[in-house]
């Protein structure tokens, strides 16, 4: 999937400040029709969670809507029907991100990662994360993750393995920042309260700072994103507006400095709600009923 400099080009240089709600859209729209570098793949249907295993109908169609505007997906378990993504992914000509989805639970992981190296060993991985956001959750210990990670990369030698976690994880574990053969930084400035004007400046610092922790490692972004609605974090306001105009800096910043993103997410899921507040429900780029939103 190859986009049109000229026209992002023109959507970067636009002042997003002074559109209308419909020009927004529409700037949005050519946007997207550039196609991304990668997208966080969100299986659940409304009344879903995790825990709840997926169909391979659903897991289909939801791909399905996506394919068109990306390169890569991103999946985050290898378990409960979460292994049927990379797998019909690939079959779709798409690039895979895949996860084993660590926690507190040792059967679990070890399930987990059972799962993610026999994916890679049939060819539907071209990169292996780790765990996500363990150290953050403090799911785990330091030599506990390292294990997983060395096991990994041990039965897998021609696959990148790689770890996600918060950009400044990175910086603050140095062990596991060695043992990685690719930094998966997570960059979200909406939930360190940044204002959206100043957004842009803000992953860049962010990215760079995981780039520096990194010494020469290559450096993907993970998810970064925007909610459309919900309750306000400091200066960091959700709306549709903000969503729009966020989505559209960032990917005009991944193409023209050829910045490797995965944008969290493709479709809004109900149950995130729990975990992250109102907010939750509200990342996808598609609404929970699979409509593109804008």
């Amino acid at each position: 999937m190859s986009f049109n400099a000229d026209k992002v080009l023109s959507l970067a240089g636009r002042n997003l400040q002074g559109l209308s709600y419909q020009e927004l859209a529409e700037s949005f729209n050519e946007m997207l029709q550039q196609g991304m570098h990668g997208l966080c793949f969100s299986p659940y249907e409304e009344g879903q969670q995790p825990g709840d295993t997926l169909t391979e109908e659903q897991v289909r169609r939801r791909l399905e809507i996506i394919r068109p505007y990306t390169n890569w997906v991103r999946s985050f378990s290898c378990t409960e029907g979460n292994e049927l993504i990379p797998m019909i992914a690939k079959e779709m000509g798409m690039k895979t991100l895949v996860g084993a989805w660590l926690g507190k639970d040792d059967e679990i992981n070890q399930e987990e990662v059972k799962g993610l190296i026999k994916l890679a060993k049939e060819g539907y991985v071209d990169i292996a994360a780790v765990g996500n956001e363990v150290m953050y959750r403090k799911d785990l210990t330091e030599d506990q993750l390292l294990g997983f990670i060395e096991m990994v990369k041990k039965e897998l030698p021609k696959v990148p393995v790689g770890y996600v976690d918060a950009y400044y994880e990175f910086e603050l574990k140095p062990r596991i920042t060695e043992a990685c053969d690719v930094i998966l930084a997570n960059c979200y400035p909406y939930w360190e309260g940044c204002v959206l004007d100043y957004s842009l400046l803000y992953i860049k610092d962010m990215y760079n700072r995981a780039v520096r922790a990194g010494k020469g490692k290559k450096v993907i972004i993970t998810e970064t994103g925007w909610p459309s609605q919900g309750t306000p974090l400091y200066g960091a306001v959700p709306s549709d507006e903000n969503f729009m105009k966020y989505f559209i800096n960032i990917q005009a910043w991944s193409k023209l400095d050829s910045i490797d993103v995965f944008y969290f997410s493709s479709f809004d899921e109900s149950w995130k709600v729990g975990a992250e507040g109102d907010v939750g429900a509200y990342w996808g780029i598609w609404d929970k009923d699979e409509k593109l939103k804008y």
